[in-house]
């Protein structure tokens, strides 16, 4: 993959993730802070807990930070999944944000 095949992928994500914390604040009342920073984007939850969500570019990776831990995602073709395990990254960051909104919360790349 290319610096800018992974620039415009990974920007794709970041992107999905700020509307669908858009498109969650407007259909329930989970009150998601976003907040982004050049490859950065920073969700703020009402409990005070975070998820970051970065871009790694010399990695070709995105890292997420949540209260579960960190986790390291790389594009495999057709989705983005955990260096570890193989997980997809938005089935990951609905299951965390989830945990730490105490509300169910679906992200999307297609948001």
């Amino acid at each position: 993959m290319t610096d800018l095949e992974y620039q415009n992928l990974a920007e794709s994500v970041l992107n999905a993730v700020e509307k669908a914390c858009d498109r969650l604040n407007d259909a329930s009342d989970v009150d998601i802070d976003n907040q982004r920073t050049g490859g950065m984007v920073t969700l703020s939850f009402s409990n005070r807990s975070q998820i970051i969500i970065n871009l790694q570019k010399p990695l070709h990776e995105i890292w997420m930070a949540a209260k579960a831990g960190g986790f390291h995602y790389k594009f495999n073709s057709e989705q983005w999944t955990d260096t570890k395990d193989g997980s997809e990254f938005f089935a990951n960051l609905s299951r965390y944000a989830s945990e730490q909104s105490g509300q169910p919360l679906v992200f999307s790349p297609a948001d």
